[in-house]
């Protein structure tokens, strides 16, 4: 069972959502950690969705109804659903470009005793999530 502490996260109007949680995840000494939670509004999103290489832009006044992934100093992969005004949703990779309208509330996991890598996969082609079990004592990612 993994160890771990909560920490709760604000991000104000005008942030990169992207950026701001990479930042987050690259300071020094920060551990492995899980995005549990994202809920806030955005002014328009910009995903890549699953098999394209192109972005989608959803414009206009945004709620975030999901936000989930891994963050490590290695890489990060974070998937984001917004709903617009009329309910419609959607979704996918999490790219810079997501300004925040009003505010966001992220709950992030962090793992103490586990090392989130992310390593190119040659049968995917994509630099997929490796895990490792950390021993006692020793904190890196």
């Amino acid at each position: 069972m993994t160890r771990g502490r909560r920490q709760v996260l604000r991000l104000r109007p005008g942030a990169d959502l992207r950026r701001a949680l990479d930042h987050f995840a690259t300071r020094p000494g920060r551990p492995a950690c899980v995005v549990v939670a994202g809920i806030g509004s955005l002014d328009g999103a910009r995903l890549r969705a699953a098999g394209s290489e192109g972005d989608l832009r959803v414009p206009g006044e945004l709620e975030i109804v999901h936000l989930g992934g891994t963050l490590s100093r290695s890489g990060i992969h974070l998937h984001l659903a917004v709903a617009d005004p009329e309910g419609r949703t959607s979704g996918g990779h999490l790219l810079e470009g997501c300004r925040i309208r009003t505010t966001a509330e992220i709950l992030i996991e962090l793992l103490d005793d586990v090392r989130l890598q992310r390593r190119r996969d040659p049968e995917t082609g994509y630099r997929e999530l490796v895990p490792r079990a950390l021993r006692t004592g020793n904190r890196r990612r």
